[in-house]
């Protein structure tokens, strides 16, 4: 069992998906649409808002309008046209949110008045299996529902770690428009192959942003059972085989 997550940066994600659709494993696909959003929201003249949480996290600030928003680009645009490609290509791909089948369920946070943004607290992968027990191709994106019942913005890279942990799922891939995790973000040559859990803490310091972020849900999947977590290079040609090869970064004990 394999997870993967496409990032919301990547623009031509047809390579990547021709690969998902010919992988023999079996696959659950989360995908973000953070620069779809972005660009919708700009010219529906409601412009991105980004907040910065205690321990210095950049999020989007997700009012009501921005949900609606939110739910037009993930939900709509990006996740069905992803399933749409997967298709045409021979995938029985299903498009899913975080809140469809309560797949999972988030503790409301309310960073700011009125921001409909929230923390994942339980995963419920029963609907996921049965998907996958009867040879379809989960595509899942967030938003996730709130004890509430409301739609909640939660940071896809963590939807993907509590997906994969719940699943236990072998190795966990997360694709985004870097070749990995650098040692210099200015140099793509500085990508460090192999990141020990003992060496996370440590390594994480030559993070910035999203990428810290995305190794702190690493080492959090290996802590959770994860054998090996890949943070990996989507653009380009075959980026899932060249994975499978090795590229990227690897998280492991």
């Amino acid at each position: 069992m394999v997870v993967i997550k496409i990032g919301g940066s990547l623009s031509d994600l047809d390579p990547l998906l021709r690969d998902v659709a010919a992988c023999q494993e079996p696959l659950v696909l989360i995908h973000g649409a953070n620069k779809e959003l972005n660009e919708l929201s700009t010219r529906l003249e409601h412009p991105p808002r980004m907040v910065t949480s205690e321990r210095g996290e950049v999020s989007r600030f997700t009012d009501a309008t921005t949900m609606d928003h939110f739910l037009m680009a993930y939900a709509g645009k990006q996740n069905k046209r992803i399933v749409e490609r997967l298709r045409a290509l021979g995938a029985s791909a299903v498009g899913l949110t975080a809140m469809d089948g309560g797949i999972k369920d988030g503790d409301k946070v309310k960073v700011l008045h009125g921001d409909h943004s929230g923390s994942i607290e339980r995963i419920e992968p029963k609907l996921l299996r049965l998907l996958i027990d009867n040879g379809y191709l989960p595509v899942v994106t967030p938003p996730a529902i709130s004890h509430d019942g409301v739609a909640i913005n939660v940071d896809g890279d963590r939807l993907a770690m509590e997906i994969a942990t719940a699943l236990r799922a072998d190795r966990l891939l997360i694709f985004a428009d870097t070749p990995g995790f650098m040692r210099d973000v200015s140099d793509e040559r500085s990508v460090i192959p192999l990141i020990h859990l003992d060496e996370v803490e440590r390594v994480s310091e030559y993070g910035k942003g999203r990428a810290r972020v995305k190794l702190l849900a690493a080492a959090q999947a290996i802590r959770r059972g994860i054998k090996a977590v890949g943070l990996l290079d989507g653009r380009g040609e075959h980026p899932l085989m060249r994975a499978f090869e090795g590229a990227g970064t690897w998280v492991t004990t």
